[in-house]
């Protein structure tokens, strides 16, 4: 096998090489939106997050949020019933870590999340670090509740970012160019050079803390900044070069 190719219980017929692109996609595992690393096949529309190809169906995975449960990869949650992914609130439509015990569901994108984040400087020019929580009894800075989901958190406490209102604000855009105008499905996506690319991400402007024009402004941007960080740790590339990349389709 070549370097950067691997086969996938998902789609055993032909061999998924990694690769990296400014091309956005729907990945065909856990059905969730997807950007730059992936494993793609040559010979078909079939794309994977890299989280999502390099997942052990035979492996248990352990959460610090969840010590005494014990994940197990499934191609789909059991069950008729619709679940939800515990960390970002969204539907569970394909490839799944499933407690059997509990009941909990997550994304493989979301039980990797880093529990730790550096997001750019601060007003003191350090870094704006973001600590991921299970749940904080703070508003969340874009809308506005509390203990919605799992949620960063940065160290100034000043900075509460839900999980699921960031997957909210890049799944709007998406849907915009998967269902746009740009065409259904994946045939409507091109490069960020395209006509078609990737619309700016909404609602990161709002803000529910009551403060000065200049100080509004200044947390806008530092919340702006950390969106951009946690988008590409959902994403499962939490790199600098994706993190630009996102960080331009973020209207300020």
């Amino acid at each position: 096998m070549k370097y950067g190719e691997i086969t996938h219980f998902s789609h055993p017929h032909h061999k998924l090489r990694f690769e990296y692109a400014e091309v956005p996609f729907k990945c065909d595992g856990c059905k969730e939106a997807g950007i730059g690393s992936r494993f793609k096949c040559g010979l078909c529309d079939f794309d994977l997050h890299k989280h999502c190809a390099l997942a052990a169906p035979s492996s248990i995975l352990r959460h610090p949020f969840y010590p005494k449960c014990a994940f197990y990869l499934l191609p789909r949650a059991p069950g008729a019933a619709p679940r939800f992914c515990n960390a970002c609130e969204r539907d569970v439509a394909g490839l799944v870590y499933h407690c059997h015990s509990c009941g909990f569901d997550l994304h493989p994108c979301c039980a990797a999340l880093p529990h730790v984040l550096d997001a750019g400087g601060d007003d003191g020019g350090g870094q704006l670090r973001l600590f991921l929580h299970r749940k904080v009894a703070a508003p969340c800075h874009r809308c506005g509740r509390k203990g919605r989901s799992w949620s960063y958190r940065s160290a100034c406490k000043r900075y509460n970012l839900h999980v699921a209102c960031v997957m909210e604000i890049l799944v709007d855009s998406w849907h915009e160019i998967y269902y746009g105008s740009g065409g259904g499905g994946k045939r409507g996506l091109v490069g960020i050079n395209g006509m078609n690319r990737i619309p700016s991400i909404k609602g990161v402007g709002k803000s529910h803390h009551r403060a000065g024009k200049g100080k509004v402004k200044r947390c806008c941007e530092l919340a702006a900044m950390a969106v951009q960080f946690i988008i590409s740790a959902v994403l499962g590339d939490p790199t600098a070069i994706i993190a630009g990349v996102v960080g331009s389709f973020i209207s300020r």
